[in-house]
C-alpha cells in the first residue's frame, strides 16, 4: 500500500497558478497523494470511497508518470466543504488542488467530476481516462442507459439511518458479476476500513450528483484525449451509459473490459494498467 501523506511536501498541497478570473481556491485542503515522475495524472475515486482505492494503479501508473492521488471532498483524509455541494463546486475545488496541466483518471462519481472540470478548463486537462461513467445521471424512463433511480433513491432513504449499512449496499452492487467478486469487495471493505468514516453530507451530495447529472449537454466542449472505459456486467454504469459517453465526445475511444464489473482496476488489475498506462503516455 502506498503512503497516506503527500509524498512531496508531507502535507496536503495546492496546485500552482491561477484558475480562472475571479475564482479563488477554497479554503479547505484535500489530502493528495503524489508518487513517481514524468507528465501530471490525477486519480479521482468514486462515492464513498477514497483515494487508497487507487494504490495498486497509482504504483503502476507511477513508473512513467506523476501520479496525484486526492481524496474528494468529505472523503477519506479530506474535509467536507460546503461549495462541493454540486458537481460544478465540488470540481472547482478539486482542480484547485490539480498542478496546472494535468490528465485526468477518473472513476464512476470521479469520472463526472473529471469531465465537469475538463469543460471547465479545458486548456489544463490534455487527457481523460473515464472508468464506470455515463454521460447523465440515473434512468426515469425504460429506454434511459444509467443506474437505477429507485434504487439509488433508496440508498438515499437508507443513508441517513445505516450509512455503513447503505455502503455495505453499493460495494456488493460494484463487485456483482464481476469475474472475482470477492477479491475486489475485500479491496473495497479494506479501503472503507481504513479510510474512515466519510462525511454524510458528501454521501448525500454525491449520491445526489449521481441521480441527477446530465453531461450530455456539454460533451461537445471536451477537448481532451478520451479513453472511456466500461465493464461488461457493471450493473450500476452499464456500457450502454458509458458507450452514450463515449459517443458524446469527439474522438473518444471506447473499450469494454470482458467479466468486469463496476471496479475494473481491481479485477482486471494488469489489463487496466497497461491501458491506462499505454493511454496516457500516447500524449506525453
Amino acid at each position: 500500500m502506498g503512503p497516506r501523506r503527500d509524498a512531496v511536501t508531507g502535507r496536503s498541497a495546492r496546485a500552482p497558478g491561477p484558475l480562472r478570473a475571479g475564482w479563488s481556491p477554497p479554503p479547505v485542503n484535500l489530502h493528495r497523494v503524489t508518487r513517481g515522475g514524468g507528465a501530471d495524472v490525477a486519480l479521482l475515486h468514486g462515492w464513498g470511497l477514497h483515494g487508497g482505492v487507487f494504490d495498486a494503479l497509482a504504483t503502476a501508473l507511477a513508473q512513467r508518470h506523476r501520479v496525484h492521488v486526492l481524496d474528494l471532498p468529505g472523503h477519506g483524509r479530506s474535509p467536507w466543504a460546503k461549495g462541493a455541494g454540486d458537481l460544478e463546486g465540488m470540481a472547482r475545488g478539486v482542480a484547485a488542488h490539480l498542478p496546472e496541466r494535468c490528465s485526468l483518471v477518473g472513476w464512476s462519481l470521479g469520472g463526472l467530476v473529471a469531465v465537469r472540470i475538463a469543460t471547465l478548463f479545458p486548456a489544463r486537462v490534455p487527457a481523460l481516462a473515464l472508468i464506470a461513467t455515463g454521460a447523465a445521471g440515473s434512468r426515469r424512463r425504460d429506454g434511459d442507459a444509467g443506474p437505477d433511480d429507485a434504487m439509488l433513491a433508496g440508498m438515499a432513504q437508507r443513508l441517513g439511518r445505516d450509512w455503513r449499512g447503505t455502503m455495505q449496499e453499493f460495494l456488493g452492487l460494484e463487485v456483482r458479476g464481476d469475474a472475482n467478486p470477492l477479491e475486489a469487495l475485500r479491496e473495497l471493505k479494506r479501503c472503507v476500513q481504513e479510510g474512515g468514516a466519510p462525511s454524510t453530507a458528501a454521501l448525500d451530495a454525491g449520491l445526489a450528483i449521481l441521480r441527477a447529472v446530465d453531461l450530455r449537454p456539454e460533451l461537445g466542449d471536451v477537448r481532451a484525449r478520451t479513453l472511456v472505459v466500461a465493464g461488461e456486467y457493471d450493473r450500476l454504469t452499464p456500457p450502454a451509459a458509458a458507450r452514450a459517453l463515449a459517443a458524446g465526445i469527439a474522438g473518444a475511444r471506447y473499450v469494454e473490459v470482458p467479466r468486469a464489473a463496476h471496479a475494473p482496476f481491481l479485477s482486471h488489475r494488469a489489463e487496466l494498467a497497461t491501458l491506462l498506462d499505454a493511454f496516457l503516455a500516447e500524449g506525453a
